[in-house]
Formats: C-alpha cells, structure tokens, sequence
C-alpha cells in the first residue's frame, strides 16, 4: 500500500473528497469547484519518488530534475479545462508564458501519457488510447494557480491581451 510522505488534509467538494497534499489542496479543491476531476496529485514528484532510486538507479535524474515541482493528473478532456480555466483567469503575464511555451524559464511540463489496455491484462492484444494529462508546475506557481482558478469559478475572467514574450526570444 502507499504511504504518502507529505502530510495531507482532507478536501470535500459536492460529493468529491480526497486526502490531498497540503501544499496542493487549495489548487484541488478550487480545481473540483470548476466542476474538473483530478486523477492523483503530489506536491513534489521528486520528494515522491527518492525512495525508487535505491531499488531503480535510472530514477535519480527524475528525482533531481522534480525536486520542488508538484503535478496534478487529469483525463485529457478534464486537464485541457484545467488549463484554459487558469489562463482565462488571468494576465498574460510570466506567469501565462511559463505556462504554455516550453522554452520559458521554469517552464510548465504538459504531457498526455498513452495507455495500454495490456499493461493489466498480459494476454489482451495491445491497444492505445490517449487517457492521462499531467500538469507539471514549479511549486511556486501554486498560490497563483488556485487564485486564478477562485477567480474562473466566480466568472472573473481576463479579457485577452498582448502578451510579453521577452523571456522565450519573440
């Protein structure tokens, strides 16, 4: 069984409710108020995982390279709300460009994990479909993260404007 190694609270919302990290909980539950579903979440992935090197060495660069970032899992459907929700919600600002460009500094990682079927049944034939999201952020974009989805929630949405791209060379 799996023992979380950050200390959690209880969040509730509607019928939702879950034992989240601290850190994250309000990115959660401002989250659910959305009317978005979250698969897991972890406040920082390396922290997570630095038990895994000793039993797999291949894990020590992703436990370094997350160290201080946190993620949320999502369907895709569910994580591409996710992200409109928290861009509509605010500035086009440093914040925005980390977000959505890959070269920004502390760059947001967005990634859409394949499954297979086959992976929990061996003698199924293998068969793809596009199921998981994962939102990966610096630990720091959190508080900003649930103020925009607070914000989206109560309908408080940033009209578009230009955006300055300074720190990604446009």
């Amino acid at each position: 069984m799996y023992e979380n190694v950050h200390p959690v609270t209880t969040v509730r919302v509607g019928t939702m409710t879950a034992e989240i990290d601290q850190m994250l909980a309000p990115v959660i539950e401002a989250t659910w108020r959305n009317g978005i579903q979250t698969l897991t979440s972890c406040q920082d992935a390396g922290e997570s995982n630095v038990d895994w090197v000793e039993k797999l060495p291949h894990m020590a660069d992703y436990v370094a390279t997350h160290k201080g970032w946190a993620f949320v899992d999502f369907t895709v459907d569910s994580g591409l709300a996710f992200l409109d929700a928290v861009a509509r919600a605010g500035a086009r600002d440093a914040f925005y460009v980390r977000m959505v460009h890959w070269a920004a500094p502390d760059a947001w990682r967005v990634s859409v994990k394949p499954y297979d079927a086959a992976m929990f049944d061996e003698k199924a034939p293998s068969t793809f479909e596009l199921r998981l999201m994962q939102v990966t952020f610096p630990q720091y974009d959190i508080p900003e993260i649930a103020r925009r989805l607070d914000a989206h929630a109560a309908n408080r949405i940033v009209e578009p404007a230009p955006t300055d791209w300074s720190t990604v060379g446009r």
